[in-house]
């Protein structure tokens, strides 16, 4: 799978070890930054992976800060976009078997490294379950005007 992850400063730890995680398991991932844990702004970065989703550079992606709370509603910005917020396996499995998300965000000062690692997994062995759920899903992506 091709998975984008970016974080803020308050999660650039965080957010290497999973990329070194998912490196481990096979994965193509793309690092949007930041390098450092030099002060830098949420939405630049959620920004920045909710548009690498939609033009189908990465089938997924991870949004790291603090809480994971700001991160995620940028990247929820992008009408492209269904990023939970999770912080444990079972919010991140029925993210994909519910609701179909394509990105997830965790947040670093919330969010353990082996429950991160926990989540990302169940997030990615997970499939989206259709049925119900889809027209859902569809309604999500076309609100009313």
């Amino acid at each position: 799978m091709r998975i984008a992850i970016a974080s803020d400063h308050a999660a650039v730890d965080l957010k290497a070890t999973l990329r070194d995680h998912l490196i481990e398991l096979g994965h193509e991932v793309a690092d949007l930054g930041p390098e450092t844990a030099d002060r830098v702004d949420y939405p630049d970065y959620g920004y920045l992976l909710g548009s690498v989703i939609a033009d189908g550079t990465a089938d997924y992606g991870v949004a790291l800060c603090g809480s994971g709370i700001g991160i995620s509603i940028a990247v929820n910005r992008n009408p492209a976009c269904r990023c939970a917020l999770v912080s444990e396996p079972l919010s991140a499995a029925l993210a994909r078997e519910h609701n179909n998300a394509n990105c997830i965000a965790m947040g670093a000062r919330l969010t353990g490294i082996d429950m991160a690692k926990a989540c990302l997994d169940a997030f990615l062995s997970t499939e989206f379950g259709g049925g119900r759920h889809a027209g859902r899903v569809e309604k999500l992506s076309n609100p009313p005007a």
